[in-house]
């Protein structure tokens, strides 16, 4: 029997067991960091491309017809637009490689550029508010009504397919900054829709609906902010969702010998997931048990959690060591071995 070892031994040895996305060293091959962050940067070109040219036809039918809605809306999509450098700026960063001064990456660049997107729409949001206003006090004919109609559904063609596109690819790598501006693009197409519904209002006799209009595309625009807002910086301060916590812990009830969970913590380092967990098992374990306990759980945590990039697991059989605040003084039971979740 090896002797059993003691937590003072497992936590100043090095018994830490990290995990880099189950690729370890893969010579010859792409690291997996920028093969995702390539699905990135290829989303936020071809956004770069669609939006621009939606936005310089909208901009020609502003041009002639004078709809202070349409005005706003193309604003704002000229501001989605100008969204994809700081985004197209983050994942670039991302690609290089961890190093001395920056020992996780530049992952964090991502939640920067998410920053960078919010003041953006909030920009566009008061400058559309102040033309809409404007345009109610000092009241000015639409010209080319068909036109504006017509500026209003491209619009919506647009912004759609670009919100399919981004959301699809932000959740295949798992970025939320990448993701938010895709329902932000979806925003967009509807409020582009509701420019076809003022430029109807005005030609139905009421002039006043493309002003109204410009308003309430300010508003959406400034909920936008706020809801954007809210995901960026909860992410700025480590937050995720206690549903990612909920499984951690409900992995460590499929390994035996896990007596009681210690403490869990996880954070998003750009689109990647790190995920920490301590447990306590009994005091006669041998460092060799010990080892393949913490590497059941690694794949556990790996196999609950596809998100999870790097898992780290800390083992001790300290019995007056006290748990986490947030987490339960008893592990979940063990289920049978060879269960499937």
């Amino acid at each position: 029997m090896v002797r059993p070892f003691s937590p003072r031994a497992v936590r100043g040895s090095g018994y830490a067991y990290g995990h880099d996305g189950g690729h370890g060293h893969t010579h010859g091959t792409i690291d997996p960091t920028i093969a995702t962050t390539t699905k990135g940067i290829w989303a936020i070109k071809w956004s770069f491309v669609v939006l621009p040219i939606t936005s310089a036809l909208q901009l020609l039918v502003v041009a002639i017809s004078g709809s202070v809605a349409l005005l706003a809306d193309t604003i704002h999509n000229i501001g989605d637009a100008v969204t994809a450098i700081p985004l197209w700026i983050a994942f670039m960063l991302a690609r290089r490689k961890p190093s001395k001064t920056f020992t996780y990456g530049l992952g964090r660049v991502e939640d920067l550029a998410g920053v960078v997107i919010v003041a953006i729409i909030l920009f566009s949001a008061v400058f559309a508010g102040y033309e809409a206003i404007d345009r109610l006090i000092h009241p000015q004919p639409i010209n080319f009504l068909p036109w504006v109609i017509v500026a209003g559904i491209i619009g919506f063609v647009g912004n759609e397919a670009v919100a399919v596109f981004r959301i699809r690819v932000g959740r295949e790598i798992n970025s939320a900054a990448l993701i938010a501006d895709g329902y932000h693009a979806r925003t967009d197409g509807f409020t582009s829709l509701a420019v076809v519904l003022g430029a109807i209002g005005v030609w139905l006799g009421f002039p006043l609906a493309d002003p109204i209009v410009g308003l309430l595309i300010t508003i959406a625009i400034f909920g936008i902010v706020w809801q954007s807002s809210k995901a960026v910086f909860v992410r700025m301060l480590d937050g995720v969702d206690p549903a990612i916590i909920d499984e951690i812990r409900h992995s460590a009830g499929h390994v035996k010998d896990v007596s009681r969970i210690l403490d869990v913590k996880a954070r998003w380092l750009g689109h990647r997931l790190h995920a920490d967990i301590g447990v306590q098992v009994p005091a006669d374990m041998s460092v060799a048990e010990a080892d393949r306990l913490a590497e059941s759980l690694r794949h556990e945590m790996l196999e609950h959690i596809p998100a999870l990039s790097v898992a780290t697991v800390r083992v001790s059989s300290r019995s007056n060591e006290q748990p986490d605040s947030h987490t339960d003084h008893h592990a979940p039971a063990p289920e049978p071995a060879g269960h499937a979740h």
